[in-house]
């Protein structure tokens, strides 16, 4: 199995039991942001499941009907884990309201901080792990997945210090309010990660210095006269890099096809964190321009 299925398991195993926990403690307590965190602890075991899914069919070769493999699994994945954040912040939000409207006081305070700080515990020695497999393997869903239990970090750090502050002052005003404060936080992390998962769906070039790095490597070998056409695109561990490559016109195939794989090996190890997939066009002119009017007039 490999380690980003790995991680996925972890993080179910982990989600399941802190949902348990947090749920419990969370329906007796009466506690808004207790109840939060168990509800976030329930979409992040949803989200590990689809997570699994999504990593289980990433992997598969290319074939007949996916040609190019299934590689966009990975930031459909990403896209669809910031909305659930997104959504249970909206929920969080409306039930923090709610008991700011109604005032209901939170109830067995020692034994929801007991939970949440084996929680805290827990949600820490995740957030290592994933981080880990992350930086290990480049791999942009164990990274969302990474940055979300990151978020229960600070949920979690933020309702034991409410809970303690109620307890001290008996003001059950801090716990809608820090209820709110989390679900403002989850939003306005959701978002980076929906953008990001948006602009490889929609074949985004990648990052400019990395394209201008492509251009250095290539006007760096010398038999090549010039160069056009240059698209690339990511789709979560994938890199797609399509080039015209110009040559005099009296050098051979061969010598122009070894000049062309010399390119490619160099790309390859330019990003060597990811999975590279390279299509070269060998010109013997720059026909750029007579591309350019075809695509006009055709």
């Amino acid at each position: 199995m490999r380690l980003e299925k790995k991680a996925t398991v972890v993080s179910m195993s982990v989600a399941g039991l802190l949902v348990i926990m947090k749920m419990t403690i969370g329906l007796v307590s009466g506690s808004i942001a207790v109840l939060a965190s168990a509800i976030d602890s329930f979409l992040d075991l949803t989200v590990s499941l689809f997570n699994y899914f999504a990593l289980h069919n990433t992997e598969k070769d290319p074939d007949d009907k996916f040609h190019f493999g299934r590689s966009k699994i990975e930031p459909l994945a990403a896209v669809i884990e910031g909305t659930i954040i997104s959504l249970s912040a909206v929920f969080i939000l409306f039930e923090a309201l709610a008991k700011i409207t109604h005032n209901r006081p939170t109830q067995h305070i020692q034994e929801s901080v007991y939970v949440m700080i084996a929680s805290l515990v827990i949600t820490f020695a995740l957030v290592l792990f994933l981080n880990y497999v992350a930086k290990k393997t480049k791999n942009m869903v164990i990274r969302a997945d990474a940055l979300h239990y990151k978020t229960d970090l600070f949920s979690n750090g933020a309702v034991l210090l409410a809970l303690g502050l109620i307890a001290y002052t008996q003001e059950q005003l801090i716990d809608p309010i820090l209820g709110i404060a989390i679900a403002m936080y989850m939003i306005y992390s959701a978002y980076p990660i929906i953008k990001e998962g948006i602009m490889m769906l929609l074949d985004a070039a990648i990052p400019e210095e990395d394209i201008q790095k492509i251009k250095e490597l290539i006007e760096n070998e010398a038999v090549i006269t010039d160069y056009h056409d240059l698209k690339t695109r990511e789709s979560g561990s994938h890199v797609f890099i399509d080039v015209h490559l110009v040559y005099n016109m009296h050098i051979s195939l061969y010598a122009a096809h070894i000049a062309s794989d010399r390119v490619e090996d160099k790309l390859r190890n330019l990003f060597a964190d990811k999975r590279t997939h390279i299509m070269i066009h060998m010109d013997p002119y720059d026909d750029s321009q007579i591309n350019e009017a075809e695509n006009m007039y055709f």
